[in-house]
C-alpha cells in the first residue's frame, strides 16, 4: 500500500537523522503519489530546537516553493508530531497526516505518561488534517528505542 511505501521513507530519514547527529525523526511530503519534499530532524546540526522533521519540512517547503496551503498534500512522519509541529500543520492547512509510532509510545520509551499530541491540537483547531496513525509503527518504535536507550536524557 502507498502509505507503507512513503512511511518507509520517513523511517529511513529518522535513521539518517541519527547518523547525522540528530534525534530520530523523519518526514516526507507527498502530493499525487509523488514525493515533493523530505526532511529529517536537525535540531543539533542546525542549532535550532524548533527544527523538527515536520516543522523544518514545512518551513523549508513553503519558503522554497511559495506554496503555503497544503490541503492537497499528505505528510508522513516517523512519529506522531509534537504540539508545535501539529500547530504548523493547522496553519498550512495540511490535507492529511500519516504517522508511525504515537506520542504515547515515545513518552513510554522516555518513562513518561503520554497523550495524542495531534488529537489535542487538531480537535481544538479551526481546521485540521485527516489523520492515520500506526503505519509501520513497529519499525518506527525500533528506531526510537534504539536511539533513546543510547541517549538517555536522565
Amino acid at each position: 500500500m502507498r502509505d507503507e511505501f512513503f512511511m518507509k521513507l520517513a523511517v529511513d530519514l529518522s535513521k539518517k537523522a541519527v547518523e547525522n547527529g540528530n534525534e530520530p525523526f523523519g518526514a516526507v511530503l507527498v502530493k499525487d503519489d509523488k514525493v515533493v519534499f523530505t526532511n529529517e530532524n536537525q535540531i543539533y546540526t542546525r542549532h535550532d530546537p524548533t527544527f523538527h522533521a515536520e516543522m523544518g519540512l514545512i518551513r523549508r517547503f513553503v519558503e522554497e516553493t511559495g506554496i503555503s496551503d497544503l490541503h492537497g498534500y499528505t505528510l508522513y512522519s516517523s512519529c506522531e508530531p509534537c504540539f508545535m509541529c501539529s500547530g504548523a500543520m493547522v496553519w498550512v492547512n495540511l490535507g492529511r497526516l500519516v504517522y508511525g509510532a504515537g506520542n504515547d509510545d515515545l513518552e513510554k520509551i522516555l518513562g513518561n505518561d503520554g497523550i495524542s499530541t495531534t488529537k489535542a491540537v487538531f480537535e481544538n483547531s479551526f481546521r485540521s488534517p485527516k489523520v492515520k496513525g500506526g503505519v509501520l509503527r513497529e519499525e518506527s518504535l525500533e528506531v526510537l528505542k534504539s536511539y533513546f536507550s543510547n541517549h538517555n536524557k536522565g
